[in-house]
């Protein structure tokens, strides 16, 4: 089993910039075989929706609504990814959610708020 945990969501003025954190968790045997971590985000009255994801050797996927705003980073154990967001706007406010793949099993974070004001 792995747990996700994120950090970092908030209240951001549009054009201001946030970095959201999640940490996986488990057994060392779970931990060493996620594969691609990434992050979705879910706005009220929509679908949950891919925002980044990253694989374990480092190639990314964006977004179309965020390439070149959002950055998407891994730390050198694999076990942690990060979301640095720039220049948001009122459109990226929506619960951004930690996702990881093990073995062909998906497994998400709780969720955290981020909320962009105009």
């Amino acid at each position: 089993q792995v747990q996700l945990v994120e950090s970092g969501g908030g209240l951001v003025q549009a054009g201001g910039s946030l970095r959201l954190s999640c940490a996986a968790s488990g057994s060392i045997f779970s931990i060493a075989s996620i594969g691609a971590m990434g992050w979705y985000r879910q706005a009220p009255g929509k679908q949950r929706e891919l925002v980044a994801e990253i694989t374990s050797s480092g190639i990314t996927n964006y977004a179309d609504s965020v390439k070149g705003r959002f950055t998407i980073s891994r730390d050198n154990a694999k076990t942690s990814v990060y979301l640095q967001m720039s220049n948001l706007n009122p459109e990226d406010t929506a619960v951004y959610y930690c996702h990881a793949i093990r073995r062909g099993y998906d497994y998400w974070g709780q969720g955290t708020q981020v909320t962009v004001s105009s």
